[in-house]
């Protein structure tokens, strides 16, 4: 089946968070792609509602083993049924694990920038926040391993939260990198909990490594979180996995969840799920490959008419990072620019200091919207007065 990706979906007045507006803004922020979802995950949930019985779910056989296969075939990550539980929401997960791994004021590692809910859930759960900033190393972000290690010897660090592939910096870290923090993080005894909620999104000509593949004999402080709402585009229906292979780790998992009553999901995000893993493969190539040249015409447009742009180029999703400090000396400035625009990014500050004056900008979008923000951020910016 081919799909059209040029299909402009008026999203507005349905409740949608990423298209709030009363006006024509263009929203170019949060991780929500403006693309239809598969037809076959939506021919599931439409088979479901014919069906009439909405009552109590739990997960299938089927569900199990299209969860396995799919890993198991793209990353050669080998699951049982037993090392996988299922969570409302990556984020959820990433408090549980402040409960899992940490007590009450322990110090938790984040790199920054970071997917803000790094930072609030380590605080919100009254643990202590410890950053090792990440080295811009010719427009790739590159993890400084030696601070890493003064940081969690220094703040006795229990936590270390990798996010692979990176947010906002799309970097796809590479297994000679992710064996270096679990050579770290063994040699201090850290646990490790990885954000992998974007490895299927991983661009062409790079490579997704999880964690887990790499971690024998360590499998006891390893746990990867994962989902299909960010592949398929359907995070409304909430729902992702947890990862671990240690038999041990997977039951003190569970009774935390238990206890917080986090451990189902609901009917659709069940039968979502499944149809994803088992039938989403086409929908996931072509919508891929339209990210890529959404990508390349937002590379392209900026170096022409905004050459001080520094742009980190992605190696996984359809968020790209850029460095505006050309353009403004000030970070509300430099967000409110852009929306008198009517065009709205993601403020970069919000994913720590090293977001300063930057911004995150999704490109998962029809083409005709993309170039309509991109004109709007470049007569914004411009005109600003600091260029």
């Amino acid at each position: 089946m081919l799909y059209n990706f040029d299909d402009v979906i008026d999203r507005r007045d349905t409740g949608s968070v990423k298209w709030h507006y009363s006006d024509d803004t263009i929203p170019l922020w949060v991780a929500d792609m403006d693309f239809k979802a598969a037809a076959p995950i939506l021919q599931s949930i439409e088979q479901v509602t014919q069906h009439g019985i909405l009552g109590y779910t739990k997960p299938t056989e089927a569900l199990y083993d299209a969860i396995i296969d799919w890993h198991g075939s793209r990353y050669d990550l080998q699951l049982a049924k037993e090392n996988i539980l299922f969570s409302p929401g990556v984020v959820p997960s990433l408090a549980l694990m402040m409960h899992v791994f940490t007590e009450v004021g322990d110090a938790v590692l984040i790199n920054d920038p970071i997917y803000a809910p790094f930072m609030s859930k380590v605080e919100q759960n009254s643990r202590t926040l410890v950053t090792s900033a990440l080295k811009d190393v010719e427009g790739q972000y590159r993890l400084d391993l030696a601070d890493i290690e003064a940081k969690i010897t220094q703040h006795d660090v229990k936590l270390y939260l990798l996010c692979n592939p990176h947010n906002p910096g799309g970097r796809v870290w590479t297994a000679e990198e992710l064996e270096a923090i679990l050579t770290l993080c063994k040699k201090y005894n850290v646990a490790i909990v990885s954000d992998e909620i974007h490895q299927d999104l991983t661009l062409s000509g790079h490579t997704f490594t999880p964690l887990l593949t790499l971690a024998t004999g360590y499998e006891h402080k390893v746990v990867s979180l994962t989902s299909m709402t960010k592949t398929f585009n359907i995070a409304g229906i909430k729902g992702s996995m947890i990862f671990a292979k240690d038999e041990g780790l997977i039951k003190k998992i569970s009774q935390q969840q238990h206890l917080n009553d986090e451990y189902e999901l609901n009917l659709f995000a069940y039968t979502a799920m499944r149809s994803a893993y088992e039938q989403g493969d086409e929908w996931l190539t072509q919508a891929l490959e339209y990210i890529e040249a959404n990508i390349n015409l937002t590379v392209r447009f900026l170096e022409s008419h905004l050459p001080d742009i520094k742009i980190m180029r992605p190696e996984a999703s359809y968020l790209i990072w850029l460095d505006c400090s050309a353009y403004a000396e000030d970070d509300q400035m430099l967000y409110d620019t852009l929306r008198a625009a009517k065009v709205e990014l993601n403020a970069g500050i919000k994913y720590g200091q090293e977001g300063h004056l930057k911004m995150r900008i999704n490109v998962a979008c029809p083409k005709a919207l993309l170039t309509e923000g991109l004109n709007r951020i470049y007569q914004a910016l411009e005109n600003s007065s600091k260029h």
